[in-house]
């Protein structure tokens, strides 16, 4: 008998496979919790008969169904479990998993609740995490009970309709409020996408039109725990208890807020959105002007939207401008002062400012942001393929002095001059050249005129700067800011009068004298060819004339 394998113990472990040291638990609760009797009850267990209602495993063994009710209590209560644990005791293709679920659902209650908020109890309680193939068993799960306590909610009598229409909402959620780019789903598109999945009928529409408004008006929230949320964040120790998180997974392209900067530059400007991310064109619809009030502190652009006067501030968007570059629009011509902002991910953004002096200061200001904080770029991507990547640069910021900035970026700019002749040395073959390396030479010879560009014009920011300035490294005063941007912006005086003559000025004469009005400017609109009247005489054929 002692060298009978013992299945007692084994059960949990082979079935469930979940953590060893539950499984152990759970074998030791199954066998009275002492180590000595361990063998005995194994042994029992192993020539006792199957209990009533077991389920027959494929290996002739049976579900312990007294086993799969106390593991699921544990897990409902979280008795020595973590949370994210629990969907792993759930989401197994094995009878003892299906089991557990089965039990472990049995101890919510879903009666009277519609679909949508016996998801979102749900999955406040359950962190759904896991393959596709996984989730979907522990939403069959959810299903099931969803039906079993609701059964008249649906025209069908299997729980296969009420899982559909759960995964479907699970999709809609993502849709709506996901990161995701065009057209969002509408509710015409939900219901019709839904057809014939109610075993082979139709969902109710109203059904699915207050799904739809429900899971629109109020996303998803997933359950997170919070041992996993403190490992997968970095918290500074010197920072304060309100600082910002920074995620793990990719720190480097997170924003990096400091609270306790002091303010470079502020006031209001316009914006347009001019290209996305790697520099793709910007939709039609959103590349309209918005009026923001913009603030400069520390690494990132604050634009806050009509409640800037508060003390606390709302903003409305973030730009972060490690490693970006602000110039001149010269080539936008239909509206005055404006300048371009291309940030690290190659982004680019229009704004405008109040006048040219405003433009300068804005633009000046925000290249010595950058060219102060901005840390060195990572080394390009090694690998078989041929394909160009631009390297990460990175977001924190710098822990270098002006002066080893200075020297840093003369050493790169050396080396991306070199790299840009040796491309232009190395063309591609005229006629044999394939159309993948011409517009491969092209991205190259891009990026590298454009790196140039940046860091000649930072390399003059910090000599300007270090003239002006007297204490180098500590934070940058309004004085010295004024200094910077007239030494970086020198206007002729031709050009300064101008600009005051189109600034307003207060007046001193009499209310009570007439003023002289200017009369209005007319603006000459170019109208399409569609919205053109045209008066065109009837044409009427020969052979219908004389009638």
């Amino acid at each position: 008998m002692a060298e009978e394998p013992k299945t007692g113990e084994s059960q949990a472990t082979q079935h469930l496979s979940a953590e060893p040291g539950v499984a152990r638990e759970a074998a030791d609760e199954a066998g009275g919790g002492e180590e000595g009797s361990a063998q005995p009850v194994a042994a029992r267990e192993e020539r006792a008969e199957p209990p009533e209602g077991a389920a027959p495993l494929m290996n002739g063994d049976a579900v312990n169904g007294e086993m799969a009710r106390r593991l699921a209590e544990r897990l409902r209560g979280l008795d020595g479990i973590q949370r994210a644990d629990v969907v792993k005791h759930l989401d197994k293709d094995n009878d003892f998993s299906r089991a557990v679920g089965e039990e472990y659902l049995k101890l919510f209650d879903f009666t009277g609740q519609t679909l949508d908020h016996g998801l979102r109890s749900f999955l406040k309680v359950v962190v759904l995490i896991g393959e596709t193939q996984e989730r979907e068993r522990v939403l069959q799960h959810f299903a099931c009970r969803f039906h079993h306590c609701n059964p008249d909610s649906f025209t069908s009598s299997a729980p296969e309709s009420v899982l559909a229409l759960t995964c479907a909402l699970m999709l809609l959620n993502t849709d709506l409020h996901g990161q995701n780019v065009g057209k969002s789903m509408s509710s015409a598109k939900f219901v019709s996408n839904l057809d014939g999945m109610n075993e082979g009928e139709n969902f109710s529409k109203d059904l699915l039109k207050s799904l739809y408004n429900s899971i629109k008006s109020e996303p998803l929230q997933w359950a997170v725990d919070e041992e996993e949320l403190k490992s997968s964040v970095l918290v500074d120790e010197d920072a304060a208890e309100d600082a910002p998180l920074r995620s793990k997974s990719n720190p480097f392209q997170d924003v990096p807020h400091d609270k306790t900067a002091s303010v470079v530059k502020q006031g209001f400007l316009q914006r347009k959105l001019h290209a996305d991310i790697d520099g793709k064109r910007t939709p039609w619809g959103k590349r309209g002007w918005k009026t923001f009030y913009g603030v400069v502190r520390g690494m990132v652009l604050y634009l806050q939207k009509d409640d800037y006067r508060r003390d606390q501030p709302i903003d409305e968007e973030v730009v972060s401008l490690h490693h970006s570059l602000a110039e001149q629009a010269a080539d936008y011509t239909k509206k005055p002062h404006v300048f371009r902002l291309q940030t690290a991910d190659w982004r680019v953004l229009l704004f405008q400012a109040s006048s040219k002096l405003e433009m300068h200061s804005w633009i000046s200001r925000i290249n010595l942001v950058s060219a102060l904080h901005s840390s060195p770029p990572f080394p390009a991507a090694v690998g078989s393929q041929r394909r160009f990547c631009r390297p990460i640069l990175p977001s924190s910021q710098s822990g270098h002095t002006p002066e080893r900035q200075l020297q840093s970026y003369a050493g790169t700019l050396k080396s991306f001059k070199d790299d840009l002749s040796y491309l232009q040395e190395n063309l591609p073959e005229g006629k044999r050249a394939k159309a993948k390396e011409l517009e491969e030479h092209r991205v190259r010879a891009e990026y590298l005129h454009h790196e140039m560009c940046r860091y000649e014009i930072y390399i003059q920011g910090l000599e300007a700067w270090r003239s002006v300035t007297k204490a180098v490294g500590s934070a940058p005063s309004v004085a010295d800011l004024n200094r910077f941007d007239k030494a970086v912006c020198a206007f002729s005086p031709e050009e300064e009068e101008e600009e005051d003559e189109g600034r307003l000025k207060k007046s001193h004469s009499s209310p009570s004298l007439e003023l002289e009005i200017a009369p209005p400017a007319l603006i000459k609109v170019r109208r399409n060819i569609s919205e053109r009247r045209t008066y065109r005489k009837t044409i009427i054929p020969r052979w219908n004339k004389e009638v």
